[in-house]
């Protein structure tokens, strides 16, 4: 792998078909942080977090009502992308969306869960098909996986029904505009967003001494305090495990987050905060001091959990952690030491300005190895796959139901951790067996493609003799491109 091959695959998402690799490798990639659109044309039509917050409410209120509305006329509009010279996948190229188990799983809801559920599933998978749009036909791709990472360490998951709906806004408005700022800005835009809130039940906190908390209990409505996102904002977003933390802080920090909530979740008193729909109940917060990590916040109201986030930034811990995961998606599955300290300085020094970090990974030696150092996860093979076959249109359904079949649905990870990046797993034979059927069905789109040209294209002097060997064998140009798809080439970066 030279350094064009190198700049495109491990940094960017895979050459496409007909592009020229960049002759300025490293130039290439730093031109992308200022020329980054946090909005491109292929998001025209997804809806605000607040608009995406105030259908979710609306339906949140119906279910404590009991009470279902009319279902709407019409569905959002799954997104396929602007019109484009590339080529186009049809309707039945692929599987559906993978989701048929949930529209079982909605027949035998009450009314209002149902329209709560399917509509949110309708508007995720529309901004499935978005996201999908951006990453094949950006210019930017360095800072599209920039992007793909910093929704992963924030991840907010489908795999909690109730917050499909506002799982893309999160993405587009919370870590697109933010990740080419400072960390602490986009930490707090990506954990106070709706998504999270709903995400790790946080909406629902109330202080144990609060007023709230009094009024729930005369009522004999009992809620108390939910340490869910405070516990993951330390171990997963900032500090990392071991990074200094107890129990007692995360109760410290739960107390400081009590009454972030949505807008108009019908709470009395509420007081808008976020420009992404969120809002701050000071009925529920917990009164009084809080002691975190040493440290006491004497602020009233929204404040105090603000400035606890603006430290848990600045901590070295938090340098630490956010270097090392950089490194490890860039240079190896077992971080080089040498990166990590150097990310770690940039971080610190530059107090969390993430492009003055994006720039110091871009300089790491470690991370130009000529060898592939990471195994593709299955959103980042289907994208380079997608990207070599050069087609740039895939309805959102059928995209949706590809990265599902993959293994890896687009924001659908397992737990707050986010999807594992480590090659261990993913490399299972059923997964390759997977990978392969995949590429016989996009080679299919393509036969007329001469699978040898693509290859030199794609990986230059890098596509090794056992490749080219296997794809001279090939009987038919269809199976000769997907030969190429699953080769180790492709594989790895």
């Amino acid at each position: 792998m030279d350094q064009s091959v190198i700049a495109v695959n491990r940094f960017g998402l895979g050459a496409r078909a007909g592009e020229p690799l960049p002759a300025q490798p490293r130039e290439w990639l730093l031109r992308q942080l200022s020329a980054f659109d946090p909005r491109p044309a292929a998001l025209a039509g997804a809806a605000s977090s607040r608009e995406a917050t105030g259908v979710l409410v609306g339906r949140l209120q119906q279910l404590r009502q009991g009470n279902a509305r009319p279902e709407r006329p019409g569905a959002p509009q799954a997104a396929t992308g602007q019109p484009m010279s590339g080529r186009a996948m049809s309707e039945q190229a692929m599987d559906a969306s993978g989701m048929d188990g949930m529209n079982a799983e909605l027949a035998a809801l009450p009314a209002p869960a149902r329209n709560l559920l399917r509509e949110g599933r309708e508007r995720f998978i529309a901004d499935v098909g978005r996201r999908g749009a951006v990453a094949l036909t950006s210019p930017t791709p360095f800072a599209e996986r920039l992007v793909h990472f910093w929704a992963n360490h924030f991840t907010v998951s489908a795999a909690k029904p109730q917050a499909a709906a506002v799982i893309g806004p999160h993405e587009f408005d919370a870590i697109r505009p933010h990740m080419t700022g400072r960390f602490a800005d986009l930490l707090k835009a990506a954990v106070l967003h709706p998504a999270m809130l709903v995400y790790l039940d946080q909406f629902q906190s109330i202080g144990p001494n609060s007023r709230a908390s009094g009024l729930a209990a005369a009522r004999e409505r009992p809620r108390g305090l939910n340490e869910n996102l405070a516990r993951e904002i330390l171990e997963l977003h900032t500090l990392g495990v071991g990074g200094g933390y107890s129990q007692a802080d995360v109760t410290e920090f739960a107390g400081a987050l009590t009454g972030w909530t949505l807008t108009g979740l019908g709470r009395r008193a509420a007081r808008d905060v976020g420009e992404h729909g969120a809002s701050f109940v000071a009925l529920a917060h917990e009164p009084g001091a809080r002691q975190v990590l040493g440290r006491t916040y004497r602020q009233d109201g929204p404040a105090q959990a603000l400035a606890v986030l603006d430290d848990l930034a600045a901590h070295p811990a938090t340098a630490r952690h956010v270097a090392t995961k950089l490194a490890r998606h860039f240079a190896g599955d077992t971080p080089p030491a040498p990166m990590v300290a150097r990310l770690e300085a940039a971080f610190t020094e530059s107090g969390g300005d993430l492009p003055t970090v994006y720039r110091a990974l871009v300089d790491s030696p470690e991370a130009w190895a000529e060898q592939p150092v990471k195994f593709r996860q299955p959103w980042e093979w289907t994208l380079a796959a997608l990207r070599a076959t050069g087609i740039e249109q895939v309805p959102a359904q059928r995209f949706t139901g590809l990265l599902n079949q993959l293994g890896q649905g687009a924001w659908q990870a397992p737990s707050p951790a986010g999807y594992d990046d480590l090659a261990a797993s993913w490399l299972g034979p059923d997964a390759l067996v997977r990978r392969a059927e995949v590429a016989e069905r996009l080679a299919a789109l393509v036969p007329e493609d001469d699978a040898r040209a693509l290859g030199r294209q794609l990986f230059g002097g890098g596509l090794s003799e056992a490749t080219a060997s296997a794809i001279a064998r090939a009987e038919t140009p269809a199976q000769a491109t997907a030969l190429l798809l699953v080769a180790p080439e492709m594989l790895r970066r």
